[in-house]
């Protein structure tokens, strides 16, 4: 009876939406905030010595193994959490998903091979497509956030693994690691906190839609920015950081004045 009781707290305080929200919220802060860390460290810096030096420069089989850690990772909850629930969310829905998820992880692995963490953030706009079409699922077919983590990167994991088999660029990553295997570390805790922002992302966007979700994301991206001009000592210029402030502001606004998300719960 006492555990009766004591279940039944535990899931009244899920039920609360704040509380609810502050969990989705801190869990994607921590996460991402160490994922643009490892995201830079691994980008960016110098591997091997003198004349031997090279750059990584494998953004998309970085991102391959994202996605197949973060698809796993989606299935295990699933099997534990979910069992046998069907899903009745439309294919084409996931891949549409998948191919904006994927433009936004390849070009900003991209972009930090060759510019800082802050100006990838500030110079990329935000695409509103992924937004519509979770918007679609939550309203329509009532997708838990784990069946849309799960095909989302099952989707991303077959596209991207068609692209590195025939540009021979997985060849190239496992050359690259057996010169370099102290990168294999980093990678796994890449990927790692990757899965686990991700199951908060997908949580926000179910619980509270896009708009929110996009509302936390890009504050987190915010101290991200911070974090990365005092961890590596990136500068940004003043029109920079002034063009940060206006996103922020207008971020704000809306959060405050804009229309209200409908809640779906789950």
């Amino acid at each position: 009876m006492a555990a009766a009781r004591g279940a039944g707290r535990s899931a009244s305080i899920w039920d609360n939406m704040r509380v609810r929200f502050t969990v989705c919220f801190l869990g994607v802060f921590v996460c991402y905030f160490y994922y643009g860390i490892l995201q830079e460290t691994i980008t960016r810096g110098d591997y091997g010595q003198g004349d031997q030096k090279e750059k990584f420069r494998f953004a998309r089989t970085l991102v391959f193994i994202q996605c197949i850690v973060s698809a796993v990772f989606a299935k295990i909850l699933i099997i534990f959490f979910e069992g046998s629930k069907p899903d009745q969310t439309k294919s084409w829905l996931y891949g549409l998903c998948s191919l904006s998820y994927l433009g936004a992880m390849v070009s900003s692995n991209s972009a930090l091979q060759y510019i800082n963490y802050p100006t990838q953030l500030v110079s990329l706009t935000l695409d509103g497509l992924t937004g519509v079409a979770q918007d679609h699922m939550r309203a329509r077919f009532q997708t838990s956030a784990n069946h849309m983590m799960l095909n989302i990167n099952l989707w991303s994991t077959l596209v991207l693994g068609l692209a590195v088999l025939s540009t021979g660029e997985i060849w190239e990553f496992l050359s690259f690691t057996e010169r370099h295997p102290s990168i294999i570390y980093n990678i796994v805790l890449f990927g790692l906190t990757s899965a686990l922002g991700q199951t908060f992302i997908f949580m926000t966007v179910v619980y509270f839609g896009p708009l929110t979700c996009s509302i936390v994301t890009t504050t987190r991206k915010f101290f991200t920015i911070l974090g990365s001009v005092i961890l590596f000592g990136n500068v940004m210029s003043t029109m920079q950081w002034f063009g940060t402030i206006l996103v922020f502001l207008g971020l704000g606004f809306d959060a405050k004045f804009g229309k209200t998300p409908k809640k779906t719960t789950n």
